[in-house]
């Protein structure tokens, strides 16, 4: 199966990236906009001896995977790009584009992302790469493996009904926006006023439990309407493992899955349940995930995968 070609005329403007706590807007790579060293407060540093830094563990990795097949996992929003208020401007950076490119030619690589297949294709812009949109309902592959894997889509969608009447109840709610992602829809309220989220979540919640077939779940500042069927981005991991021919070969693969989701922990939870890999989660603040490792932020998933390109 092709590629269609990505519209080439991207905005110049990077997006400011959204905190995740108020330290963050003056932090990169763990130093303050005025070369002073952070100090983390004391639950993130208990959180992070439990989820050490992927980076720090780095050449420890390295030690471990001698002899053994690497396969990359992304997720996009938080994770490749940062999260910023307008969905539509969360453009990856060319220095993480160059690196993911640099990743995708030494090891089969793939994005999985909640947004509509072909958002982040146009996003990502690059052709040697897995794409797997709408959580892994909707799978495609680089042309040079499109011979032996076309790809994978679930032929349940939400009904165009389900998003007008969800742009249309939540339209006077303030900072909430609508985005349809072919196989679910985002209703993000990250620019939403914290006393309008109940509102907001009782209005969703009301339209699709009228649609037996869909559910609504809960991700970063985001509710998504899903279909009720088992898939998840944990079932995409394990399609694309067995389509590269991978699934009986769990002692000498090891799949690096890097998210910042809740819908990524479904995929942390396969890899546990391997027994190899690694599962890494990008927070600069402590939060209950199966991850085993760390990276604070988008930046230092630059680093690392330079790093592991290298």
């Amino acid at each position: 199966m092709g590629l269609q070609r990505s519209p080439s005329n991207k905005p110049n403007v990077q997006p400011k990236p959204i905190p995740e706590t108020k330290n963050e807007e003056n932090k990169v790579n763990g130093y303050s906009t005025t070369n002073e060293p952070i100090f983390l407060d004391s639950s993130y540093n208990s959180w992070v001896v439990k989820h050490p830094s992927a980076l720090r563990s780095f050449d420890r990795m390295m030690k471990a995977i001698k002899g053994k097949r690497i396969v990359v996992f992304l997720d996009y929003d938080g994770t490749l790009s940062p999260i910023v208020n307008d969905p539509d401007l969360a453009i990856m950076s060319k220095e993480m584009r160059e690196a993911v490119c640099e990743v995708a030619k030494r090891f089969p690589t793939a994005i999985i992302s909640g947004r509509c297949r072909d958002k982040v294709k146009e996003f990502v812009q690059l052709n040697d790469v897995y794409y797997a949109g709408s959580h892994g309902m909707d799978i495609m592959a680089p042309p040079r493996a499109a011979k032996s894997s076309d790809g994978k889509n679930h032929n349940i969608a939400p009904d165009k009904k389900i998003y007008r009447i969800l742009e249309e109840k939540t339209k006077t709610i303030q900072g909430a926006r609508v985005e349809d992602n072919r196989f679910c829809i985002s209703v993000h309220y990250r620019q939403v006023r914290e006393e309008d989220y109940g509102m907001l979540e009782e209005t969703v919640k009301s339209v699709v439990e009228t649609y037996q077939e869909f559910h609504v779940t809960e991700g970063k500042k985001v509710l998504e309407v899903r279909p009720s069927i088992e898939w998840n981005k944990g079932h995409a991991l394990e399609y694309l493992l067995d389509t590269l021919g991978f699934s009986n070969s769990s002692t000498d693969v090891l799949p690096f899955y890097i998210g910042d989701d809740r819908s990524d922990e479904d995929a942390f939870k396969v890899i546990r349940s391997r027994g190899h890999g690694y599962p890494i989660i990008v927070s600069s603040i402590p939060k209950d995930t199966g991850a085993l490792y760390s990276l604070q932020n988008p930046s230092e998933v630059l680093i690392f995968l330079k790093k592991l390109a290298r």
